[in-house]
């Protein structure tokens, strides 16, 4: 059974650009229920065990008739962890080798924000955007409709915002722009920073 993985914040630590119900529904209704199902998906598995990020990938271990749900929850599952990550009330930029990396390949980190921000805006119903790597250290923003995860594609998951209606819309209704513009007061690179080194370690 795959646990929760709590908030490293409180509800209303990201106020005003996240309010506390937002975040309450996000974590407690939304992201609980996703884990809540992966695991009753799960106990029909036949034993098969897998690390939580490793499941995207060794799908076919699991028997084809619960496929599409353990995927779809495990998805939704990991694609929350990282979201949750991806904010923090002490907002930071990228760092280290991360940084140096956007620096290379898109001027500065500057560059990089707007052109995450573009493609978000063409993100088409519900999904997240995704700065991304592969196992050589190049960086991709990646969007991903539904739970699909880039685990599935041999990507290196690093920083996203999640653009499902939940993550905003209690907030600020239909106007996805003015949550994308106010989720980088709130935006952290910890995670992505320290993810990165690994990979680069690992070359």
């Amino acid at each position: 059974m795959y646990e929760a993985k709590p908030l490293s914040y409180g509800y209303n630590d990201l106020e005003p650009d996240i309010d506390r119900k937002v975040m309450y529904y996000h974590y407690d209704k939304h992201y609980l229920n996703y884990l809540r199902k992966l695991n009753e998906a799960l106990k029909n598995s036949s034993g098969v065990k897998h690390q939580l990020e490793d499941i995207p990938k060794n799908i076919e271990d699991y028997p084809l008739k619960d496929r599409g749900d353990i995927l779809y929850n495990a998805g939704g599952v990991l694609n929350h962890n990282l979201y949750f990550l991806s904010m923090n009330p002490k907002r930071s930029n990228p760092k280290g080798n991360l940084l140096n990396k956007i620096n290379i390949q898109y001027g500065n980190f500057e560059n990089f924000r707007k052109d995450f921000m573009e493609r978000a805006s063409n993100l088409v119903g519900s999904g997240y955007t995704f700065l991304v790597s592969n196992e050589r250290g190049d960086l991709t923003i990646v969007n991903m409709i539904n739970q699909e995860t880039p685990l599935s594609y041999n990507l290196i998951p690093l920083f996203t915002i999640d653009l499902w209606e939940h993550a905003y819309y209690l907030q600020y209704k239909n106007d996805r722009n003015m949550y994308m513009n106010n989720f980088w007061n709130v935006a952290n690179f910890d995670y992505a920073s320290k993810k990165y080194e690994e990979i680069v370690n690992k070359r």
